[in-house]
């Protein structure tokens, strides 16, 4: 929980960008936080959202890592060079987005990072915002070694098949079969992608599927309402909802 450490408790941290081998085999980098003092932690991936690998991506992998984790957020536009985040995504936007594949190669790489450290303690989870919490329905449908997924107001993971394109061949809540992790929403009432009908049906298939899912939904919030650095923060659902995944990330994958 938010503040909820001891005052004379150790805190300390190494972040850095670093190299790992992404989707393909290709070089990516990726940026990565972990504790110190503490003898072994459990992992989570950190997908980018759309306004690109930013310095919000950098910041709230940090705040994990305050609370515990070792954390890779990946560079999932790395083939679009070098620029400000903004710059870098609108690139990927012209170019209609990164490739479904090409996201989670660099997902499931590092998640591969991560458990490869002589500090992990074996688990990991996934969690993305907006576009990120899309390709973290995904990553929780397809990919094997996802502890615990946390999707943040993903758009687009039900979609109609005029929506469908080469990049993204397959609408995300098509795979739900494959959800063998608990999986964690996190919803503004009065976001517009998704809407809030389309929350409901999501629910209605995980439902179905008898899949392990809890959603949160907030009024007064609509997209992206964690983005401080925007107008659409709204403080109270915010620190409700982070409090809430912190909780969640804690019972999946340090067990307590």
């Amino acid at each position: 929980m938010w503040n909820s450490k001891r005052v004379f408790e150790y805190e300390g941290m190494i972040a850095e960008t670093v190299g790992i081998t992404g989707h393909d085999g290709k070089p990516i980098r990726a940026y990565y936080s972990r504790p110190l003092g503490i003898d072994s932690f459990p992992g989570i991936v950190l997908i980018p959202h759309m306004p690109g690998w930013d310095e919000w991506c950098r910041e709230t992998s940090r705040r994990f890592t305050a609370h515990g984790y070792a954390v890779v957020c990946p560079n999932i536009y790395e083939e679009y060079g070098d620029g400000t985040p903004a710059e870098v995504s609108q690139k990927a936007m012209k170019d209609g987005g990164v490739a479904d594949k090409d996201v989670m190669g660099d997902v499931d790489a590092s998640l591969r990072f991560l458990r490869s450290q002589a500090n992990a303690n074996g688990k990991a989870g996934v969690i993305g915002m907006c576009s990120g919490g899309r390709h973290t329905f995904l990553a929780a449908a397809t990919l094997k070694g996802v502890d615990a997924a946390v999707d943040c107001w993903g758009g687009s993971v039900i979609v109609p098949p005029e929506r469908l394109s080469p990049k993204q061949p397959v609408a995300p809540v098509d795979l739900a079969d494959g959800i063998s992790c608990p999986l964690l929403g996190i919803f503004g009432n009065e976001d517009k992608f998704p809407t809030p009908e389309e929350v409901n049906a999501l629910e209605a298939v995980l439902k179905e599927k008898g899949k392990d899912y809890e959603f949160h939904r907030y009024d007064g919030a609509g997209h992206g309402f964690w983005y401080y650095d925007r107008p659409m923060y709204r403080q109270e659902q915010a620190m409700d909802s982070w409090n809430k995944v912190l909780d969640f990330f804690d019972k999946h994958l340090k067990g307590t």
